[in-house]
């Protein structure tokens, strides 16, 4: 059986824009993707801690050291600029890959730059 886990997490970045005018997604500072192994395009998960939405949708990598989290397309009718936001990526694992998961989690500064990575 596989058990759905918390792989890869960016924990209260600060949105800098939201653009309705585009096919969907979120950027993301390039070297949070790193930091936190989210892989560009991979499938994310958004929480917005300023208003409790929640939505699914798929990274795309912006300048390394830029600081942007910029919501695109739909989902900027949910989340807006300066929102604070949680962003995650979960992978499906076995029992015995379970045993040695230690997701990465970058926490960030109000700068959306590299605070802590746990």
């Amino acid at each position: 059986m596989l058990t759905k886990m918390l792989k890869g997490k960016i924990h209260r970045a600060t949105v800098t824009g939201a653009y309705m005018d585009y096919p969907g997604s979120i950027g993301i500072d390039s070297k949070l993707l790193e930091a936190s192994g989210i892989l560009p395009y991979e499938a994310v998960k958004v929480l917005d801690v300023t208003n409790g939405a929640r939505l699914e949708t798929y990274a795309v990598p912006q300048e390394p050291g830029s600081g942007k989290i910029i919501i695109l397309g739909a989902a900027a009718h949910l989340i807006k600029k300066g929102d604070i936001v949680i962003i995650m990526s979960f992978g499906y694992l076995t029992d015995e890959d379970i045993k040695s998961l230690k997701p990465r989690v970058v926490i960030v500064n109000e700068k959306n730059g590299i605070k802590e990575i746990l």
